[in-house]
């Protein structure tokens, strides 16, 4: 890729960032958004963080896991259980490292 070509890329790129996130401070008055809309978007980024996490937890090489012996599954059911008990983010990384670990280490799963 050319220099010029790059350059215009570059300045494409981010007046297309500048026109999709200033899109909604365009207008005076806000856009009306409806009740049903306003509620799903509550839930919009849990809903993205389960489709990044679930793939990671359930699946490997892009096949469900079949067996029990997976750091993975152990893990996430301590770190699901801490997180219930004492709402840390924290806490919840910590108690998942700290069970799979000594899993893919210990036993090679």
């Amino acid at each position: 890729m050319s220099e010029p070509m790059i350059w215009i890329a570059l300045f494409g790129l981010g007046a297309i960032t500048v026109l999709t996130r200033g899109f909604f401070m365009i207008g005076d008055k806000p856009l009306p958004v409806p009740d049903w809309l306003r509620e799903l978007l509550k839930v919009a980024p849990l809903a993205a963080l389960m489709a990044v996490v679930a793939p990671a937890i359930f699946m490997t090489h892009d096949h469900v896991i079949t067996t029990w012996q997976d750091a993975r599954w152990p893990a996430a059911v301590a770190a699901t259980a801490y997180y219930f008990w004492r709402k840390g983010i924290l806490g919840t990384i910590l108690v998942g490292m700290a069970v799979m670990l000594p899993l893919k280490l210990g036993l090679g799963w």
